[in-house]
């Protein structure tokens, strides 16, 4: 397809900069097929039935962004994706400044030798020492914070909350399932009573994720890979919910994309654990989830080719133009919306 038919117009005054306070207060657009409802987060339990299930992303965010030297020249750093126990695969700021086999000054004692610059023009950043990775970036790392908010205010010590969900639990996230932001405790109290349960997988979100799409048609896209896992007993409790009626409702899109990964054409889903880089756009079948909990995504973004594979391209162009009309937030810390394609 065409990735103009996924462009729309976004104010920048739509752009959250903060979450909303608190969390569950944010607002949610109900769309059940093509029918819309303007309602809040907290809403959520009237919104779905007993027996249905959420699926969270239980993944951390770490702090990934780093600024470092290279002799004089001043070099910044996001990681994306872990490669190995001392190594992480990073989008380079003044990459042009870097050689292969430079070692980047990151300050605080933390410092990585730089080599096999890859086709996406990431590097590969290979730390010194003995110290797990996770304690340097916790020395000399911050919150690597979306673009469209880092471009309009530095990151501050409110972020490190901010940032993270209820269920962050597995580090190696470099950027925060987003739609599980607007949760909290007692919302999960209020879901329990209603019936609806929640479950919990693992998927690392890289920064590929806020990649523009540079073609021109979408099957010309390569999608970026991103580490993720499903246990058995989790896959299990998850068969069991839908053999009963209950319906899976992915709570984000990386949610979505991994539980899609590990489905078959059966229908089943199976215990994964690996790489997904898989692409959904219009015309895909889908096998494991029945609804969306999402925020508002990017024109022109994959994350929007996603939700409108879910609903359809014309309900979602509405949808959005729905939300931007009426004052909605969008992007990671803007206001969410419950997607069922088949309510």
């Amino acid at each position: 397809m065409r990735v103009e038919l996924f462009d729309f117009d976004l104010p920048p005054e739509s752009i959250a900069l903060r979450p909303a306070d608190p969390r569950d207060s944010a607002r949610m657009l109900v769309v059940r097929g093509a029918e819309m409802a303007d309602q809040r987060m907290g809403d959520l339990p009237g919104a779905l039935r007993a027996g249905d299930c959420l699926v969270f992303n239980d993944t951390r965010v770490i702090p990934a962004q780093l600024e470092g030297r290279r002799g004089e020249a001043r070099i910044g750093a996001t990681l994306h994706k872990r490669e190995g126990a001392r190594s992480w695969r990073a989008f380079v700021r003044n990459a042009k400044r870097l050689r292969d086999g430079d070692s980047i000054d990151f300050g605080a004692d933390v410092s990585a030798i730089a080599s096999a610059r890859g086709e996406d023009g990431s590097w590969l950043l290979e730390f010194a020492g003995d110290e797990p990775v996770e304690l340097l970036l916790e020395r000399a790392g911050r919150m690597p914070l979306p673009p469209y908010i880092a471009a309009k205010r530095p990151t501050d010590a409110r972020d490190a909350d901010d940032y993270q969900t209820m269920f962050a639990r597995e580090a190696g996230a470099v950027a925060a399932p987003t739609a599980a932001l607007h949760f909290t405790p007692s919302l999960i109290e209020r879901l329990a009573a209603a019936g609806v349960g929640h479950e919990t997988l693992t998927l690392h979100v890289g920064a590929g994720t806020f990649l523009p799409v540079k073609a021109d048609d979408t099957a010309d896209h390569k999608m970026h890979a991103e580490w993720g896992r499903i246990d058995a007993p989790t896959a299990d409790r998850l068969n069991a919910i839908r053999a009963a009626g209950g319906r899976l409702v992915a709570v984000g899109t990386t949610s979505l994309r991994l539980l899609e990964s590990a489905t078959g054409e059966d229908g089943v889903i199976r215990p994964f654990e690996g790489d997904t880089s898989i692409f959904i756009t219009p015309g895909y079948r889908f096998r494991a989830i029945d609804g969306l909990v999402t925020n508002f995504h990017l024109p022109k973004s994959t994350l929007f080719m996603l939700v409108s594979a879910l609903m359809g391209l014309e309900t979602m162009q509405a949808a959005y133009a729905h939300a931007i009309a009426g004052g909605y937030r969008f992007y990671s810390y803007g206001d969410g919306s419950l997607l069922l394609p088949g309510a």
